[in-house]
């Protein structure tokens, strides 16, 4: 029997994206959620502008975990969104092999910070454009265009609620990383 390769993978966007909601509708385990209700005090540091209707925030981390084979463990990690947390992310990147970076076009800048954290340290990361509502009002080349990332890097629509949505995304990610590792090896060292 072979003994199954643990990935560690990152979930990562903005303040509301949808980051807790897609590693619970994913994961195979119950998952551990770091969610606390935000208060008045918070509301003076967090712009909750588009959502409004949010009650909690991830205060550390979510965790889940996915076979995606027999062979390949998914190792979920979801960072809290906010600015305040932005310090646990460093510790959260060690050992991650790939990322998710989940945007909401209704706020599409507050997903800049993640884009730029994976890009500046060269891990390999797909964007899911979550269609809160099944509603996507941008065609996936004009986010990838307001992004402005990579040809390379895969832009595509999901509903972070739905499992099946999920899994394409994450399938999608190791795709991506192997891709990647691929040309690394393959590249020229000098």
């Amino acid at each position: 029997m072979l003994e199954a390769l643990p990935v560690k993978v990152l979930i990562a966007g903005g303040f509301g994206a949808g980051k807790t909601t897609l590693v619970g509708s994913v994961s195979e385990i119950v998952p551990l959620r770091t969610e606390e209700l935000l208060t008045e005090v918070g509301a003076a540091v967090d712009d909750v502008t588009g959502v409004e209707r949010k009650t909690t925030t991830t205060v550390a981390l979510d965790f889940g975990r996915i076979t995606i084979a027999a062979d390949l463990i998914l190792y979920l990690f979801g960072t809290p969104g906010q600015e305040r947390f932005w310090f646990m992310w460093d510790e959260l990147a060690q050992g991650a092999l790939g990322a998710l970076v989940l945007a909401d076009t209704r706020r599409l800048g507050s997903c800049f910070p993640s884009v730029d954290f994976f890009e500046r340290r060269r891990i390999p990361f797909v964007i899911g454009v979550n269609c809160f509502d099944g509603v996507q009002p941008y065609p996936v080349e004009a986010v990838r265009q307001a992004l402005d990332v990579d040809g390379e890097v895969p832009v595509l629509l999901c509903d972070a609620r739905d499992r099946e949505s999920v899994k394409f995304l994450l399938i999608a990610l190791v795709e991506h990383i192997m891709a990647t590792l691929r040309v690394a090896d393959t590249a020229p060292t000098g």
